[in-house]
Order: structure tokens, then sequence, then C-alpha cells
């Protein structure tokens, strides 16, 4: 859709020679060269476009509409994914490139240790993004944790002042 601040900018071509860029914009192909060849039409032309540039993207937008009301009517195209499962016996001795990183998976010992490490290195507050980062698991794993944390009694939990972002507090760190 044509914007009417873009066609007055164009508009202003007509001060540098270019006159009848907005209407060209517009799709008025055949008075925007006559307004190009003619500079605007001796100026008149230009200057009564100041007035009517409103209603000529209004105009435009409607053609533009119609033309186009069709396709959107038209339901959206689902698109579906589906799962493929390769043999794997067909790719033996096959090297494939690291998509994404394979780090092994941290037993939950770890986890709770990596978050303890994280929690100290910020003044003993941890959001559940920072324990992300920390550990590399799941938001749904780290905030698992931290709630085991909390109702074990090791953890309290807060907001930030400032952000009112949830905070679990570690007390003894």
């Amino acid at each position: 859709m044509n914007k009417v601040g873009v066609a007055y900018v164009l508009w202003l071509g007509g001060l540098f020679g270019l006159s009848g860029l907005h209407r060209l914009y517009n799709g008025e192909k055949k008075t925007g060269l006559l307004w190009l060849g003619t500079f605007g039409l001796f100026g008149f032309g230009q200057l009564l476009d100041l007035i009517l540039i409103p209603k000529m993207v209004q105009v435009h937008n409607e053609r533009l509409s119609e033309k186009y009301k069709p396709l959107l009517e038209q339901k959206p195209i689902a698109l579906t994914i589906e799962q493929v499962t390769l043999q794997s016996s067909r790719f033996t001795g096959v090297k494939s490139p690291k998509l994404i990183d394979s780090t092994p998976p941290i037993s939950h010992q770890q986890a709770t240790i990596s978050l303890l490490k994280a929690a100290e290195a910020r003044g003993g507050k941890l959001s559940v993004t920072q324990g992300v980062m920390a550990t590399g698991l799941s938001f749904k794993q780290v905030e698992t944790l931290l709630i085991e944390m909390l109702k074990s009694g090791y953890v309290e939990i807060g907001n930030d002042p400032e952000t009112g972002i949830v905070l679990y507090e570690f007390r003894e760190l």
C-alpha cells in the first residue's frame, strides 16, 4: 500500500526537474510521463497535485486491494512438517556436519552445581534466563530445578525492583 508521505516526498522531485514521480508511484503512468516531459505541465499541474495527492494515493490503494482481493480471501496455506526417519545402515561410514551443538546432557547434580555457581557470580540472585545461559538447559528444565530448590528451602523467590524479572535468591551465597 502506498503512503501519502512518500508521494509528497516524490512530489518534491519536481523542484529538481523530476516532476511526476509521485504520479508514477501511484500508478498514473501516462500522466506521470507527461508531467516528467513538461515539468509538471509547466508547474501548474505540479502545484495542483499538492491538493490531489491524498486522493491519488487512496484511489491507487483501492485499485490494489481490488486486484489482490481474491488472494487475501484465500485461506493461508498451512505448512506441515513431517518427521523423516532414515535407516542408519545406509549411512555407515558417512561423516555428517554438525548442525546442532551436540554437547552431552548434564546430570541433575551437575546442573544444580552450575546454577549455584552462576548465582554466586551474580551476588546470590539468578533469573531463569541466566540459569539457561549458565547450564545450557532449556527454560523449562532450569525453572523446574529452581522450583525444586525453592520447595526444599534453599532458595527464595522475588522480583527485581527495576525490571520486575523473577529472581531466585540464594541467601547462603
